[in-house]
């Protein structure tokens, strides 16, 4: 798995919307500690987390399973962007023959879970799926065979109170561990001034 950060929102833009409300702007420090502590304090501590949502992260996420996405995706205040199946299945067509040693090519398209007997079904999986795309099944049909393991990547966008939620409810020990490896990646690769908005939520 990857995660980049591909754009993120000043501070200075969360900290003058906070000030909007009390018309406070004299006493900003274009982003420094003051309008730090005032973030955290209006949205963290006072509990006005409608204001942190004028903080938007957007990322980049690579090779996770279709199974994260399901979880992914019930996390409604977000925006998602996802490889799509009907026009990318056609790289695996071009494969030869998968069995079920062959873990490491075929780690290119599945997450192992480490549990032998799993990967090896993914892998007998992922090998139906190429035969049926070699018979000349279209993608949208042939898609129906893709294990829960298949590999995608998204563009995934979120604002600091439901990035917040994410992290607080993922990196517990009781979610999934695919999306317990993504909150705790997500938090590490915000910038290190805003780390400080999330580090309480990180279980």
């Amino acid at each position: 798995m990857k995660v980049t950060l591909h754009h993120h929102t000043p501070l200075l833009v969360c900290s003058n919307a906070i000030r909007t409300c009390w018309q406070s702007f004299d006493k900003s420090d274009h982003g420094g500690e003051k309008d730090r502590d005032l973030i955290d304090r209006v949205g963290n501590k006072f509990k006005h987390a409608s204001t942190l949502e004028h903080l938007v992260y957007t990322f980049y996420i690579e090779g996770i399973s279709r199974a994260l996405l399901q979880e992914l995706a019930r996390h409604r205040m977000a925006s998602l962007s996802v490889k799509s199946t009907r026009y990318t299945l056609k790289e695996l067509k071009k494969e030869e023959t998968f069995n079920i040693f062959d873990k490491e090519r075929a780690s290119k398209y599945l997450v192992m879970t480490e549990v032998e007997k799993v990967d090896e079904m993914s892998i007998k999986a992922l090998e139906n799926l190429r035969i049926v795309l070699n018979e000349g099944v279209s993608n949208d049909k042939a898609k129906y065979c893709l294990p829960e393991s298949y590999k995608t990547e998204l563009t995934w966008t979120a604002n600091a109170r439901s990035l917040q939620n994410f992290i607080g409810l993922r990196s517990d020990k009781s979610a999934l561990w695919e999306i317990r490896d993504l909150a705790n990646m997500l938090y590490h690769t915000l910038p290190e001034d805003h780390q400080y908005l999330f580090k309480d939520f990180l279980k």
